[in-house]
């Protein structure tokens, strides 16, 4: 048993502990980044085989659905990034029973979630639809997308999503991102099978929608597998046999895990407020938004892909008391995301066209779709600056300073500001919009950064990490 108990604590430390920083934030990022981008591949392929049938309609109905469909994320991340830097934060005490307990409470809690979720669709489709802007050409195709991929597929989404969490909590960021991975490439594959085979033309939202599904509930299969596997040799149980974790840990969960939920959140309804909006002007502007907003997601998705790699290495050094080796995973995996956003700026500036025509063939959409990604692209860097910053203070158990700079960014700012750019400036204000209040955002959340780094007394490094990152 004490074997067992070491060979557990030399997996979990190795990578968070001993190995060199720029290392350990690549061993955990790069698979995290893959799995990232090709869930959102997979999301793209929705979008790119529905264009192929060149009916905007019926992409303006299938985007309606993406806000509402991430908000599985948003609910995921509450428990799982909540109990995954828990569980982090534990190992790093060296509290591996309650680590155990924390990693079972976790996954049925979002089971819970998940159900709830779906119900709740289910019964307000109608009201919902007609929030996010459904028009009498959109709404069927709207409503077909979500009986699959949010009514049906809210628990197997939200399940694969947690466990993938877990994993990463223990330093198995490989088997996670693996995971992850399998899952989109399987709903690329399906995608065409369902909508242009197995489904009767005119049904191809509804095959995309059965494609997606399916692909979640096989991931998921294999997660519960890659777990079973890793139970000898990790703190990660799903066994309810393992019992609930200590009142302040379970409450812990949650005020830990609501910063990155409410972000996701309110990041899904300022989509919602964008789409209603941009559904003002008309069908085809709508249309181009919705594919904007999923192109966008690949210098974000990487972006996120780093920052969910890195929370378990901050989330364990701070609770061991390495405060070097967390000012420079922070400030390492920052400069790594700066860079992904420059690149990504400087394709989509020259390639806007050429990416717009990868989703869809008519000249109106690609038209107006050229300058929403031109300008859309710029707030690449000041969004993962925003985003960067709630996950390092989630990590730290700074739960209540990372909700405070989510409502700011979202509901306080970027919100508002899409009411007031739009009346000033119409749907081009509301391309501007973004940029605008993250620049506020990030202002604000530095700021706020440095105050907080000094207040719990750890180094603020004032010169970019060189030398003394290994």
């Amino acid at each position: 048993m004490a074997s067992n108990k070491e060979n557990m604590a030399a997996r979990d430390e190795t990578i968070f502990r001993d190995m060199p920083v720029r290392r350990a934030v690549l061993t955990m990022a790069v698979p995290t980044v893959i799995g990232q981008l090709i869930v959102l591949f997979y999301n793209l392929a929705d979008t790119f085989f529905i264009g192929r049938t060149g009916d905007p309609y019926k992409v303006a109905g299938a985007s309606l659905i993406l806000p509402v469909f991430n908000i599985a994320g948003a609910l995921a991340a509450i428990v799982g990034i909540g109990g995954g830097t828990l569980i982090s934060r534990l190992l790093g005490r060296n509290e591996r029973e309650e680590a155990s307990r924390v990693s079972s409470f976790t996954f049925y809690a979002a089971a819970v979630l998940g159900m709830c979720w779906g119900l709740l669709v289910l019964v307000f489709m109608g009201p919902i639809l007609g929030l996010l802007g459904a028009s009498a050409n959109t709404f069927s195709y709207a409503r077909e997308y979500a009986l699959c991929v949010v009514v049906a597929g809210a628990v197997p989404t939200l399940l694969q999503l947690i466990c993938a969490q877990l994993l990463r909590s223990v330093g198995c960021s490989g088997q996670a991102g693996f995971g992850v991975s399998m899952g989109g490439i399987l709903n690329v594959i399906l995608d065409p099978l369902f909508m242009f085979v197995l489904f009767p033309k005119g049904k191809e939202i509804l095959g995309a929608g059965v494609a997606t599904l399916l692909s979640n509930v096989v991931t998921l299969i294999y997660f519960l597998i890659v777990i079973r596997s890793v139970r000898r040799t990790t703190v990660l149980t799903l066994s309810p046999r393992a019992g609930l974790p200590k009142k302040e840990h379970i409450r812990s969960i949650f005020l830990n895990g609501l910063p990155g939920g409410t972000s996701n959140l309110l990041f899904d309804l300022s989509q919602i407020m964008i789409n209603k909006l941009m559904s003002g002007y008309g069908d085809i502007p709508l249309a181009a938004i919705g594919i904007i907003l999923k192109a966008e997601r690949i210098p974000l998705n990487t972006g996120i892909g780093i920052c969910q790699g890195i929370i378990p290495i901050i989330a364990y050094n701070y609770a061991a008391k390495n405060k070097k080796r967390m000012t420079d995973t922070i400030w390492f995996s920052r400069l790594l995301g700066l860079g992904v956003a420059a690149v990504s700026i400087t394709l989509y500036e020259l390639f806007a066209p050429q990416i717009m025509h990868l989703f869809i063939s008519d000249p109106a959409t690609v038209q107006i779709g050229t300058g929403f990604l031109r300008a859309r692209c710029l707030a690449t860097p000041f969004m993962f600056i925003a985003f960067h910053l709630v996950f390092s203070f989630t990590a730290m158990g700074e739960g209540k300073t990372a909700l405070s700079l989510a409502v700011i960014r979202q509901l306080v700012l970027y919100i508002p500001l899409l009411f007031l750019m739009n009346t000033l400036f119409g749907m081009y204000g509301l391309v501007w919009a973004q940029i605008t209040g993250d620049i506020i955002t990030d202002a604000i959340s530095l700021a706020w950064f440095r105050y907080k780094m000094k207040r719990i007394s750890l180094p603020m490094p004032y010169h970019l990490p060189g030398s003394g990152i290994r």
